[in-house]
């Protein structure tokens, strides 16, 4: 069980994550999505389901958003709903800032702490309105559900600008956190230093390292990209041009995104730190569907 590989502080979890359909979205056309999802998703080798929270993140940057924001069905009402039949754990993400009390209370009292996990995750800027901090947040969680496994977001490539994205992974960790999830990896070089730093930090503080969970995503197309970008997903300029420039961009990134989880498990594997990955599908185009799949059974 994911919840045991965790808890164990294993290596090698391999996690797929997915957004829910689209708030609005017909009823039947909701079903007809989650049995496509559940028939994909059954027998592949994977250690448990995100479900992502979308949230507003414009007040990050003042450019453009390339793709619109819409809202999707809640992660947990669909997890409990229209994936039941999907027997996998399922990690629930949780937009912290956007839920009363309340509402965040109910959510953790209801999670079944054998097949669901959460993560919280911050607001976008320190601009964006909330409705409690994420040190609240976790409080809260600690209060209501502490038997329940709860998991952070770590940005390697925050950690190039600021070089201290380990001791933030360590702070989560004392705030119940245990396990990370990254945001997409194209810069390999942000998330060996992240994990240089994290392993030796560690070791000399003599604290046992919880997984890192390395999130891999393709693109299909330069809008992806743009999109990406403007996530704050940190992409080399030599990639960005082979990307641009290759003659089928969502294959060129399947294959880095295989080479760059290599050498991560390869420099992890050596010194013992426990590392995974999260193979993402956030995309509607059938392509990139297929595309995910493919990395999954590629780095499996």
């Amino acid at each position: 069980m994911l919840a045991n590989k965790i808890r164990n502080r294993e290596s090698g979890i391999v996690l797929y994550g997915i957004v829910p359909p689209k708030k609005g979205t017909d009823p039947q056309r909701v079903e007809e999505i989650a049995a496509l999802q559940k028939a994909r998703l059954d027998n592949l080798p994977i250690d448990g389901l995100i479900l992502y929270d979308i949230q507003d993140e414009a007040a990050r940057t003042a450019e453009k958003r390339p793709f619109p924001y819409i809202q999707t069905l809640d992660a947990f009402d669909y997890s409990r709903q229209q994936l039941a039949g999907l027997d996998v754990p399922k990690v629930i993400y949780r937009a912290a800032g956007k839920y009363s009390e309340a509402d965040l209370t109910r959510f953790l009292q209801d999670a079944d702490a054998d097949n669901n996990m959460t993560v919280f995750v911050g607001a976008a800027s320190r601009e964006q309105p909330v409705t409690m901090s994420m040190d609240e947040a976790y409080a809260l969680k600690r209060r209501v559900r502490p038997e329940l496994l709860i998991g952070g977001v770590t940005i390697p490539e925050r950690h190039r600008a600021k070089g201290d994205e380990h001791l933030r992974v360590f702070e989560k960790m004392n705030q119940g956190c245990s396990f990370f999830v990254s945001q997409g990896v194209y810069d390999l070089q942000a998330s060996l230093d992240f994990l240089s730093d994290y392993y030796y930090y560690g070791k000399e503080q003599g604290i046992p390292l919880a997984p890192v969970i390395f999130t891999l995503t393709p693109c299909g197309s330069i809008q992806t990209l743009d999109f990406m970008k403007w996530l704050g997903i940190s992409i080399p300029r030599w990639l960005e041009n082979e990307l641009v420039n290759a003659h089928d961009i969502l294959q060129q990134s399947v294959n880095y995104s295989e080479k760059n989880y290599r050498e991560l498990l390869a420099f992890a594997n050596e010194k013992g730190i426990p590392v995974g990955c999260n193979i993402e599908s956030v995309a509607v185009r059938k392509v990139e569907v297929e595309a995910s799949i493919e990395l999954l059974s590629r780095v499996s």
